[in-house]
């Protein structure tokens, strides 16, 4: 069993990872600490059908349960169009984009101070295609120009 002694910040941060492995979207984390006992942390984000809702749960849920980590709690794995997964301190909400708008669950929380967390993979690769590609990319056209 790894260490699982994260902080519930941390754990909210390696949360984001795993939903953006599964290329989920327009992720927030929302810092409930002040607001209510339930939970420290609340992290949302967006999925475009069933099959990537539940790909994304099971990645985090995996992925949390490779370190020793384990969820207390499950729910939406029926529907499929919002999972949630409860970690005592962080609990992550897989919605269905529909759905997500539909809940609304960043205005009911309102006044949580929130945060739009970037995929820093996504955006580091779309910022080297608008160079025009990885370094060794740009070696290898080079080359085929000579």
């Amino acid at each position: 069993m790894k260490d699982n002694k994260l902080n519930s910040r941390d754990l909210a941060d390696k949360i984001t990872g795993f939903i953006f492995n599964k290329k989920g979207y327009d992720v927030r984390i929302l810092d409930l600490r002040e607001l209510t006992s339930i939970a420290d942390y609340f992290v949302i984000c967006s999925a475009d059908s069933d099959t990537q809702v539940k790909a994304i749960a099971d990645e985090v849920d995996k992925s949390l349960r490779d370190e020793g980590i384990k969820s207390w709690h499950k729910e939406g794995y029926r529907a499929l169009y919002w999972v949630l997964l409860d970690y005592v301190d962080v609990v992550v909400h897989v919605f269905k984009k529909d759905a997500r708008e539909y809940y609304k669950l960043e205005k009911l929380w309102g006044d949580a101070p929130m945060v739009d967390v970037e995929d820093l993979v996504l955006k580091s690769s779309l910022k080297e295609s608008r160079l025009g590609g990885t370094s060794s990319e740009k070696a290898k056209k080079k080359s085929n120009l000579t």
